[in-house]
């Protein structure tokens, strides 16, 4: 299957169709076409022509993508991509490592698809199986019956018996909440999930640190939307003392606090209330909202290039023990955080 196909079904140029499929970083003007595009390329198994690439690379390459494979991507953590945008943008990046390394993408699954009532659904069988998030124990053993190879991308290791490309969450926490102590906070709020959440046991273990004992009235459990970061600002007004600073567990969360604080400061504004705001992901929108998210890197094509060559490798049995790669995350400091305040 060809890109000038591809372009021909979706009327996109053939230019277009090879940036928004080899470039996840790729910013399409008409995003409907962008996704249109990913959606064609899914639903026909594309995989670039090898041999043509292999001209352009030369000869060192030719052996490089011999064999191709089909593999299937479990939403672990949520129904649908549109509910988190850094998995969204991190599936982007893994189908262009797929195009890049002669892999068709199979199907796209959530948890209760995997329950044993829903077999025809994995048929024919797929090679592998990337999970994206969070994976319930209760499918694993399923999983790996079913799957010659799997690899798990997430943001905390899960220690299943599969191999796992991850950025420490609890590392990822300390960073930011770090921060937040460097610029003179000491009333650090917490909004994200607490459930054996290893960014929440970041927060809690760098509060311990500086000898700041726990506020429970600072922390609000949440399923990490963009909803339940704007609810959370009324609860955190709530607060008798309310926190200098709020660290969201994830960016969405924290556009989500920052839309409300926007609006709830507009209408009473001799009351505003504008904390200092940080957060973990790094995603697209951090880079674009008023004022500029101040958050976490996680390297997102780093992580989906990694996981494309393990499983390949697993695959083709050029491993046997299941490994764990740990990748490094970075602090980008915008204006949400503020300065310091002492």
């Amino acid at each position: 299957m060809s890109l000038k196909r591809i372009s021909e079904l979706t009327g996109a140029s053939v230019s277009t169709v090879s940036r928004v499929l080899n470039n996840p970083s790729y910013e399409c003007q008409d995003r409907q076409m962008a996704e249109k595009i990913r959606e064609t390329a899914r639903n026909l198994n594309y995989i670039p022509n090898q041999s043509a690439r292999n001209l352009k690379l030369g000869d060192a390459y030719s052996g490089t993508f011999s064999e191709s494979y089909t593999v299937d991507i479990l939403l672990a953590r949520f129904d649908s991509l549109e509910q988190d945008p850094f998995f969204a943008e991190l599936f982007r990046c893994v189908e262009t490592e797929f195009h890049k390394q002669n892999c068709a993408t199979g199907k796209i699954l959530n948890v209760p698809d995997i329950a044993p009532a829903n077999k025809a659904i994995l048929q024919p069988r797929s090679h592998g199986l990337l999970i994206l998030g969070k994976c319930p124990a209760d499918i694993v053993d399923d999983l790996l019956r079913r799957y010659q190879g799997i690899v798990a991308i997430d943001r905390n290791p899960m220690d299943y018996k599969m191999d796992e490309i991850i950025c420490n969450g609890s590392l990822a926490s300390s960073m930011a909440v770090e921060y937040l102590f460097e610029l003179g906070h000491t009333k650090i709020a917490y909004i994200g999930d607490c459930n054996m959440e290893s960014r929440y046991m970041g927060y809690y273990e760098c509060l311990l640190s500086h000898k700041i004992p726990l506020t429970y009235d600072y922390v609000v459990p949440t399923n990490q939307t963009r909803e339940d970061g704007f609810r959370a600002f009324e609860k955190i007004c709530c607060c008798k003392k309310r926190p200098t600073a709020v660290f969201c567990a994830n960016d969405v969360t924290a556009l989500g606090f920052l839309q409300a604080m926007k609006e709830k400061n507009g209408r009473r504004k001799k009351e505003a209330y504008q904390p200092a705001v940080i957060s973990i992901d790094d995603i697209e929108e951090a880079s674009r909202v008023s004022p500029l998210l101040t958050t976490v890197r996680i390297p997102k094509e780093d992580m989906a290039h990694l996981a494309v060559l393990t499983l390949k490798d697993r695959l083709q049995k050029g491993h046997t023990e299941f490994i764990r790669l740990e990748l490094p995350c970075h602090l980008m400091v915008r204006e949400s955080s503020g300065s310091h305040i002492f």
